[in-house]
């Protein structure tokens, strides 16, 4: 999946998203959505890149724990097949929970 395939399927979800950050003068306020592209599991035979496996983390932001829209979230995941893992933490200083949803595509 390509980086407009990822912005295709975030754009389902129907929450401001950006790659990786805000920028200051654009800050919104929650829900909103990062996402990343931190590295890759790739496979390999005879010493070539046999398949790509691309990861991608999307971190979902609330300021109330929303079970409707992480539901959202992994429906439009599932929609595209795509397994996924989640976990979940909250940020005291900024009074915001973060879903992070961590797959290959």
């Amino acid at each position: 999946m390509n980086v407009e395939g990822i912005e295709s399927m975030l754009d389902e979800i129907g929450v401001e998203y950006r790659y990786h950050h805000f920028e200051e003068n654009e800050a919104v306020n929650p829900p909103f959505i990062c996402w990343t592209m931190p590295g890759n599991n790739n496979f390999a035979a005879d010493g070539k890149v046999y398949a790509k496996a691309i990861e991608l983390d999307i971190e979902l932001y609330t300021d109330q724990k929303d079970m409707l829209l992480e539901e959202k979230v992994e429906q439009v995941l599932e929609e595209h097949e795509i397994y996924w893992k989640k976990t979940e933490a909250y940020i005291e200083s900024e009074n915001m929970y973060e879903v992070l949803y961590e797959m290959e595509v």
